[in-house]
């Protein structure tokens, strides 16, 4: 079909592919008119089908389609792993006797360093420098790497450390909306490879995150074949309440939607509510889709979008550009309407203050229950309070006590009305002489760089930095488990006692064992409650009602005394200048005097240096496919229940030195000083498979009576780490799988998540439910994902997880295969590998050997 037409702006032309000449239905959700563009461009250029066009304009939920990402956006816990894939790649290629230069990026490749700062100093101006060393002395090594990708493959752009957070970076600077390309003009759409790479929805632009194996594949080319996602639109309507923050308001939507179900849809936010709020609040509720379970949280473009990227520097002419496109398209407004398959309405004006947690980002709790919901949580781990005697503080730490206050995470750190409302509230705050509690490790990360340009012009910066908030790096720390150690004194009373402590943070995840291994209760909150909960120092408190402490005179303050008015926020908002996002974007790519000191490699192919702990050259591209019809007499490694996260998968945090990896670090005479992170060191498969299910708040069912990576050895029943069983299991020619319930894979898009249970042997998980990105990873790695027939579980079958098992009947397009253990049960499991592209990628054993031999041959 061609849909070619001519788009004018101003004294330019450009080729479109018109949605009208191609006869789009005026009613088809936005979401999916940027689909049917990309499909138009798609079957120009041989990526894509009339069968895929022709089930799109059928709205046939479920059928493939072909999606041709416009770029690639990574950050560099999973670029990393990503660059180095591609390096090994081009080994491959080599001794294939290909030309291992054919191994380059197809599409623009963009990879902001963010995820690698940690927060070691806190508390004072210098926090940022300090970090930032330690930074590049800990990092050394992955950034030169780095530096080498960046000169070996055309089109990656790397953005260096202190920049800011990636999907920041992205709203503000790299994202195109409208990418032009010669003659040609066409919508900006991405896939990241971490999950929060929907925040770009708020500017439409529609993208979603994708495992970093997935993500190769696009970059090399590859469309992502996808099941065309059924379409949920969510009506905005009504006022928020004064004083209601965008925070409380992501917290009510993901709550909403997780209790009605997207997972794996489309989200598409319209109406006059939508259209009313500010681009950073579209961006805090778009950023948030994977909370909320779907694939992406979509706003169309209007005038608040042209606004926002004038606001942050682009071009009169990219504007212009922007604004014809989406109106010849059908893409302008929010004010429309559409058939979607689902249509949700909500109310603004129903949301309270709240936070959420303590484990789940969808467990909203309003801000008068906190209290109520943290004793709870405690009494769940023991039926006492305690306390400890802190002598070096002179304080008692008592269960409950917040322990990290940290303004962090892409979600908020940029929405200017959000951190100029906690920059007011710790004006005042401070003004009437309150402090943190001396217990509570503070923090203020930035996701851009323009922040602390306007609050400093605010006169906001000062009063934060006095009550500790002090900037201690532009990029991901507390959210992604990069919260640094806790004081001596702190660290050792909560061990010793066992006691249950808190964190609060502004960020979008608080799973278990996430933000910090001593932490058990996480909650999310606003940047202002974030400074609120620091002056308390404990979530045993009820801030609508008791005092968050005294003042000089002994009078009780209350939150409700220094909680800025609307128009004090709207006020201070005039601080929020073009000039500020320009001066924080001047040098994206030069980066500081370390990054630029930094000697890199050089030439086509990586020089891999064995005695490396950091980059080594994974074997993904060594063993031959699996094409195997049956697995037989397979043992489960671990036996997981509900909700089982990509964290519990494969953690990101600290490495313990009593664990597999820790102990194969200090074997390679790494200082446990020095282990860095598991997310630092993905660029090593040797550390990556021996923290594969090593989380310390893993709960497998096979040891019910331990938490972390532990597991038995069958059928003797020895009990040894997750690793030591899988090593075991393959000496003697045992296949492993692994059994879950609901929701298995929730969270990040972590490709390790997958990576690391193929590198242990494990053929099959066999679940209740998955989450979209990990299904997508694993069929990406070879794995086979099954799913009990509905009804059925492995607590409904009466599994015990103890059985050997046979699955039989797996062929190209089967819906289902046949269980049977050895102790005489058989039932059913429905095969989740959804598309024929899918069954592509897992015959030949995964994603990364398929496009090799497409590349370089057999």
């Amino acid at each position: 079909m061609d849909a070619t037409t001519e788009l004018v702006v101003g004294n330019k032309r450009f080729k479109i592919q018109s949605l009208a000449k191609a006869g789009v239905p005026a009613r088809m959700p936005r979401t999916l008119r940027v689909l049917a563009e990309n499909l138009l461009w798609g079957m120009q250029q041989g990526t894509a089908s009339p069968a895929h066009w022709e089930a799109l304009l059928a709205r046939r939920a479920g059928a493939e389609i072909a999606f041709m990402p416009a770029r690639v956006l990574m950050q560099d816990f999973t670029g990393v792993p990503a660059i180095v894939d591609l390096a090994a790649m081009r080994d491959a290629a080599a001794a294939r006797g290909a030309d291992p230069e054919a191994i380059q990026p197809e599409i623009p490749v963009e990879l902001v360093i963010d995820h690698s700062v940690q927060v070691d100093a806190f508390g004072a101006p210098e926090a940022l420098d300090e970090n930032m060393a330690r930074e590049f002395a800990r990092n050394a090594e992955r950034y030169r790497f780095l530096k080498w990708g960046q000169q070996a493959f055309r089109g990656l752009v790397i953005v260096p450390p202190g920049r800011g957070i990636v999907h920041q970076v992205n709203l503000e600077k790299l994202a195109r909306v409208v990418f032009v390309d010669g003659e040609r003009a066409y919508l900006d759409t991405v896939v990241g490879t971490d999950s929060h790479t929907t925040m770009v929805n708020a500017l439409g632009v529609l993208g979603w995150g994708v495992g970093g194996i997935e993500a190769e594949a696009a970059m090399l080319g590859q469309p992502i074949a996808m099941a065309l996602p059924k379409v949920v639109g969510v009506e905005l309507v009504g006022r928020p309440r004064p004083g209601i923050t965008a925070t409380d308001i992501v917290l009510f939507i993901t709550e909403r939607l997780r209790r009605h179900g997207v997972v794996g849809k489309f989200v598409e936010f319209f109406g006059e509510g939508a259209a009313r709020l500010a681009l950073p609040d579209r961006a805090t509720i778009a950023n948030m889709a994977p909370e909320y379970g779907a694939t992406c949280g979509f706003f169309a473009i209007d005038e608040e979008t042209l606004a926002y990227l004038a606001l942050t520097g682009r071009s009169e002419d990219a504007l212009a550009c922007v604004r014809a496109h989406a109106e010849a398209q059908g893409l302008w407004g929010l004010r429309y309407e559409a058939d979607f398959d689902e249509h949700i309405v909500i109310d603004l004006a129903e949301i309270a203050p709240a936070l959420a947690g303590p484990k789940r980002p969808q467990d909203r709790v309003e801000l008068g229950r906190v209290k109520d919901s943290a004793k709870t949580a405690i009494a769940a781990v023991h039926a006492a309070p305690r306390r400890a005697r802190v002598q070096a503080l002179d304080a008692e730490l008592e269960d409950g006590a917040v322990v990290i206050a940290a303004i962090t995470s892409c979600t908020n750190t940029s929405n200017p009305a959000l951190l100029l409302a906690a920059g007011l509230l710790a004006k005042k705050a401070h003004a009437r002489g309150l402090r943190p509690k001396p217990w509570v490790k503070t923090s203020l990360a930035p996701g851009s760089r323009a922040v602390t340009h306007f609050l400093a012009e605010a006169g906001l910066l000062e009063p934060l930095v006095a009550l500790g908030f002090a900037v201690v790096g532009y990029g991901c720390t507390t959210c992604i488990g990069n919260s640094g150690p806790l004081p001596d004194p702190v660290a050792e009373a909560i061990r010793k006692h066992d006691l249950a402590v808190a964190a609060v943070l502004s960020g979008n995840r608080n799973f278990e064992g996430r933000v910090h291994p001593l932490v058990r209760l996480n909650y999310l909150a606003s940047p202002p409650l974030v400074v609120a909960y620091a002056l308390a120092g404990s979530v045993l408190i009820n801030l609508e009602e008791e005092p968050l402490g005294s003042d000089a005179q002994g009078r009780p303050v209350f939150l409700r005394d220094i909680w800025p008015a609307p128009e004090e926020v709207a006020s201070a908002m005039q601080a929020v200048r073009r000039e500020h996002f320009q001066k924080a974007w001047a040098d994206l790519l030069a980066g500081d005097a370390r990054w630029q000191a930094l000697n890199a490699p050089t030439g086509a192919r990586y020089a891999w240096d064995a005695a490396s702990t950091y980059i080594r050259r994974p074997p993904f591209f060594e063993a031959p496919p699996r094409r195997e019809e049956e697995i037989t007499g397979a043992r489960a490694l671990v036996v997981l229940g509900d909700s089982v996260t990509t964290d519990h998968i494969s953690p990101a945090g600290a490495i313990p030195k009593d664990s597999p990896a820790g102990r194969y670090l200090l074997a390679h005479g790494v200082a446990p000083e020095d282990f860095n992170s598991y997310g630092a060191r993905r660029g090593n498969h040797e550390v990556m498979m021996r923290g594969t299910f090593a989380n310390i708040r893993l709960k497998n069912l096979l040891v019910p009576d331990a938490e972390g990576g532990i597991t038995l050895h069958l059928p003797a029943g020895e009990r040894m780490s997750v690793f030591e069983a899988a090593m075991r299991y393959q000496e003697e020619g045992v296949p492993v799988i692994v059994i879950a319930g609901k929701e298995y894979g929730t969270g990040s898009s972590r490709d390790w998540a997958a990576k690391g249970p193929a590198l242990l042997g494990v053929r099959a998980v066999l679940a209740e439910s998955f989450e979209r990105i990990h299904r997508s990873n694993l069929v990406g790695m070879g794995i086979l994902p099954l799913e009990f027939m509905p009804g059925e579980g492995r607590e409904a079958l009466g599994l015990t997880g103890r059985e050997r098992f046979t699955i039989r009947g797996i062929r190209r397009g089967a819906k289902q295969v046949e269980v049977e253990t050895d102790t005489g049960k058989r039932f059913f499991a429905r095969v989740r590998i959804d598309t024929p592209r899918e069954w592509d990628y897992y015959e030949a054993g995964g994603i990364l050997p398929y496009v090799l031999h497409a590349r370089a041959g057999a």
